[in-house]
């Protein structure tokens, strides 16, 4: 009989064993060992008591007993941890077996009043970490008025030192774990002080609409908020959508985009929740799609209005529920992204109508942020042409020496209903016409783009640059913009110098006067806005 318990004892050790390796939260690993200890030792009570180094203090967070009453009785009680047996085993390190607690002097009563219970047997064997003793375990009364024996005591003891190291594990787990999300709190706070003072690089703007669309977009960064970003076509939504994205807690995750109204809409749910192969003529492999590609990361959703009605349900599906089915399968995935929508149409309009699902309305336009068109936000111009006109160089190779200034002027005055899109591909197309190391001329502009701000009576936005100056601005730039507009330009060339001395004061006014900060918002060197500003009497 003997050696059939010493045997199943074995086989109860390595099936602990194993429970180790398998399971790292001790809420579901403590409670299972000590219930699995309790049987095989034939014992009322099985407890472990844990070292509370600050107050020096035992307490008793696992417990397995005959009377679940005891260990709820117990999960509230304290006490010193020079007391009783289980201080004794803590100070010598050593096991100790008791046939007869209460005759024993040693004996804590404190406990037993707790419980409402007397200890007649015990054996206890403490818990020793890399850091020294964490605790102890007890065995308490042996059913049937038996002794513990030595082997009992044996057993403990192997098993409590699997215990221990599992104590000392999940106590560094939960360290790293706290240490990870210390770390990502504060990655998040970086990434947003460093948007902060990008101003999300890749975008343009010195307008109060524009200071609005940044101030939105680092709100948005800084939650898990649900985001529509509406404007016109061309006024850069995925550009918008990629600077929240970098900016948030998901800038190491994948920003995956898709344009919905460029797919049919069988291609388009494949792309987005992936399918199974075989599931269709053509599906030659397993796609996993967009959602579950992006796991931690961004799918943007451009001119999600243009999506059919059983798509919107099947996107509300992935808002709501955070899953997706892929097609050829029934067994829904759970995915885990943001996902940011943008439309150029009205699609509160589009709700009102029917078009438009409005439960999925109401759940991708929870933060919306519109973009205005071009047209006003003429400021922002000289700078954007003065990026493209770099850009398309580099990208064709040539060597352009700038702009003239009647491109310029001409630029300014167009009402680009393509938007900055439009703006962009004609540079690239004047880029292309442009000489070698020569500058970038009115000749090289399209001629329906000359005509169109030939034939404008008032150019919107040259005689208004610099209208809405910021109150708090030196007083030599409010001097100097009052001068400029009293003046009454005759030629064009008068006109134009009299546009870039508008623009350029604006700009410093923004600047609160500051040359540097001025050139490099305007994408020119310090040296070249000194150069303008003596030649205008600017200072």
């Amino acid at each position: 009989m003997a050696g059939e318990a010493d045997s199943a004892r074995l086989r109860l050790l390595y099936e602990l064993g194993c429970a180790f390796t398998a399971r790292i939260e001790l809420t579901e690993l403590l409670p299972l060992i000590i219930e699995k200890c309790r049987e095989a030792l034939a014992a009322e009570g099985v407890a472990v008591l844990l070292l509370d180094r600050v107050r020096n203090e035992f307490y008793f967070p696992y417990v397995a007993d005959t009377d679940s009453e005891v260990a709820r009785r117990l999960s509230g009680h304290r006490f010193s941890a020079s007391l009783g047996f289980a201080g004794l085993v803590v100070t010598t390190g050593q096991s100790l077996k008791i046939d007869d607690v209460q005759d024993d002097p040693r004996h804590y009563p404190g406990t037993d009043k707790t419980t409402g219970l007397a200890t007649r047997n015990l054996i206890a064997t403490p818990l020793n970490s890399r850091q020294g003793p964490i605790g102890v375990v007890e065995v308490v009364n042996r059913r049937g008025g038996l002794a513990f024996s030595d082997e009992d005591l044996l057993f403990l003891e192997a098993l409590s030192g699997s215990i221990a190291i599992a104590l000392d594990n999940a106590r560094l787990y939960a360290e790293a774990r706290q240490t990870e999300a210390r770390l990502r709190t504060q990655v998040g706070v970086l990434r947003r002080d460093l948007a902060s003072q990008l101003r999300f690089d890749e975008m343009v703007g010195t307008g109060p609409a524009m200071a609005e669309v940044f101030q939105l977009m680092e709100t948005a960064a800084a939650s898990s908020i649900t985001v529509l970003i509406e404007g016109e076509t061309g006024t850069g939504k995925e550009l918008v959508a990629r600077g929240i994205h970098r900016a948030s807690a998901r800038a190491d995750g994948q920003f995956l985009a898709i344009n919905c109204a460029a797919m049919p809409e069988t291609l388009l749910e494949s792309e987005l929740f992936g399918h199974r192969r075989g599931a269709f003529t053509g599906a030659v492999r397993d796609q996993p799609g967009l959602f579950r590609s992006a796991t931690g990361g961004t799918v943007f959703l451009d001119e999600v209005g243009d999506m059919s009605t059983a798509m919107q349900a099947k996107l509300l599906r992935v808002l709501e529920e955070g899953e997706v089915v892929p097609l050829g399968e029934s067994v829904p995935s759970k995915v885990d992204v943001r996902v940011l929508s943008a439309s150029h149409r009205q699609l509160r309009s589009d709700v009102q109508e029917g078009r438009f699902r409005d439960d999925l309305f109401y759940r991708i336009a929870v933060f919306p942020i519109r973009l205005p068109p071009l047209r006003q936000r003429r400021e922002d111009i000289p700078i954007l042409v003065q990026r493209f006109v770099a850009r398309a160089a580099q990208r064709q190779h040539k060597l352009v020496s700038g702009y003239d200034e009647t491109a310029l002027a001409v630029l300014a005055a167009y009402g680009w209903p393509g938007n900055i899109r439009e703006l962009q591909n004609e540079i690239e197309r004047a880029v292309a016409m442009a000489r070698d190391e020569g500058p970038l001329g009115l000749q090289h502009i399209s001629s329906s783009i000359r005509d169109s701000a030939a034939g404008a009576e008032n150019p919107p936005g040259i005689s208004d640059i610099g209208a809405d100056l910021p109150s708090t601005i030196p007083a030599g730039l409010v001097t100097m913009n009052q001068s400029l507009r009293s003046n009454s330009a005759t030629t064009f060339r008068e006109a134009r110098a009299t546009f870039e001395a508008h623009f350029i004061v604006d700009i410093l006014a923004r600047c609160d006067g500051n040359i540097s900060r001025a050139a490099k918002l305007m994408a020119m060197s310090r040296v070249q806005l000194q150069r303008k500003i003596k030649e205008y009497g600017l200072r």
